[in-house]
C-alpha cells in the first residue's frame, strides 16, 4: 500500500470518527437540542415571545408543573411511576384554601401542615410499592382516585375563595425584578441537583433504578430509598397544590387534572428512561420548559388548546425514539 492509500484510508477513519462523534453528541444533548429549537422556532413565531414579560409568564406558569415533575423525575429512576401527582395537587390546593380560608389559620402554618400532610400521603402510598410490592401503577392510581375524592370531599365540589395577602405575594411577588415563583422553583431545583450529585441517597436511586435486585443482595435496604421517593413526590405536589392556590385564589378540587401525563412527558423528554436508572433534573426543567413552550407560543398565536396535545405527543415520540436510537449504538 503506498503513501497516497494509507492517506486516504485514514482520512476515511477520521471521517468516520468524526460522524460517530456528531452522533453522540446529538444522542447525549437531545434534549438541549430540543429546547434551543423551540426557542428559536418560537421566537420566528411571534416577537413577544423573548419579551421579559412573557418570559417571567411562562416561567410563573410552569413553576407549579416543574415542582412536581423534579419529584416525578426521581420516582421514575427507580423505575416507579405516580399517576396520582395532579389529585395530590388539587388535594393539597383546596387544603391549604381550607385551613387559611376556613380555619382561619396563618399562612406559614398552613402552608407547612399542607406540605407535611403531602410528605406523609405519598409515604403511605409508597410503603405500598416499596414494603407490600404493589405495582407502583396500581398504587398510585389508587392514591390518585382517593385523593380527588377527598378534594371533592373538603371543598364539597365547590371552589374554596382565599384572601391572604402572604399568600397572594407568592404568586404576584418580585425579588429583584424575578417573580418569587421562580425563586421556589430554582430553589428545589438547585436541591435535587445536589441531592443527584453529591449524596449517596441519588446515587443509589440510580443503583436501584439500573439493578435493583444486585443492590437489595449487596446488603442495600432497597425499600427506605423507595419509599422516600414517593414521599418527596408528595411534598413536591403540596408545593405545587400552594403555588396554585396563590396564583388563582382559590383551592379548587378540579385543577391538575392531566398534570400526571405533563410530568411524566417532562420527564421523558428530559431524557430519563421509562424503565429507571436514567434521569436528571436539569434534563427534566428542559422538558417542562419545552411543553410550557407549546402552550405559550399556540396562546401567543390565539391557537385552541386542542392542537397542543398532539404536538406534545409528537415531541415525546421523537424524543423516546431518539433515546432508543442511542441505545441501539451504544449496544
Amino acid at each position: 500500500m503506498d503513501n497516497k492509500d494509507v492517506r486516504g484510508a485514514t482520512a476515511y477513519v477520521l471521517k468516520g470518527r468524526e460522524q460517530i462523534n456528531i452522533k453522540k453528541f446529538v444522542l447525549k444533548y437531545n434534549t438541549v437540542i430540543i429546547f434551543f429549537v423551540m426557542v428559536v422556532i418560537s421566537n420566528i413565531v411571534s416577537s413577544a415571545f423573548l419579551s421579559k414579560t412573557n418570559v417571567f409568564n411562562l416561567l410563573r406558569q410552569v413553576s407549579g408543573l416543574g415542582i412536581i415533575s423534579l419529584g416525578m423525575m426521581l420516582v421514575i429512576i427507580t423505575g416507579g411511576i405516580d399517576l396520582s401527582v395532579g389529585s395530590m395537587m388539587a388535594f393539597t390546593s383546596v387544603l391549604s384554601a381550607h385551613l387559611i380560608a376556613k380555619n382561619s389559620m396563618d399562612f406559614y402554618t398552613a402552608a407547612i401542615f399542607t406540605i407535611v400532610t403531602g410528605f406523609f400521603t405519598g409515604t403511605v402510598f409508597g410503603y405500598l410499592v416499596a414494603y407490600r410490592k404493589m405495582a407502583p401503577f396500581v398504587a398510585t392510581l389508587a392514591q390518585m382516585t382517593i385523593t380527588r375524592g377527598f378534594a371533592f370531599i373538603l371543598s364539597k365540589g365547590t371552589p374554596i375563595m382565599v384572601e391572604n395577602a402572604m399568600l397572594a405575594s407568592i404568586a404576584d411577588g418580585y425579588l429583584l425584578g424575578i417573580p418569587v415563583l421562580v425563586y421556589i422553583m430554582a430553589f428545589i431545583f438547585v436541591i435535587v441537583c445536589l441531592v443527584q450529585k453529591y449524596t449517596v441517597f441519588g446515587r443509589m436511586l440510580i443503583a436501584i433504578g439500573s439493578n435493583e435486585e444486585v443492590v437489595r443482595l449487596s446488603g442495600i435496604k432497597v425499600g427506605i430509598y423507595k419509599l422516600l421517593v414517593y414521599s418527596i413526590s408528595g411534598a413536591f405536589c403540596a408545593i405545587a397544590g400552594i403555588i396554585s392556590t396563590s396564583r388563582t385564589g382559590v383551592g379548587s378540587p378540579v385543577v391538575g387534572s392531566g398534570y400526571e401525563l405533563d410530568a411524566i412527558a417532562a420527564v421523558v423528554i428530559g431524557g430519563a428512561s421509562i424503565t429507571g436508572g436514567k434521569g436528571s433534573a436539569f434534563n427534566s426543567i428542559i422538558g417542562v420548559l419545552v411543553l410550557g413552550m407549546i402552550g405559550n407560543i399556540m396562546n401567543l398565536l390565539n391557537i385552541a388548546a386542542y392542537p397542543q396535545q398532539v404536538i406534545k405527543g409528537i415531541i415525546i415520540i421523537l424524543a423516546v425514539l431518539s433515546q432508543g436510537v442511542g441505545s441501539a449504538k451504544n449496544s
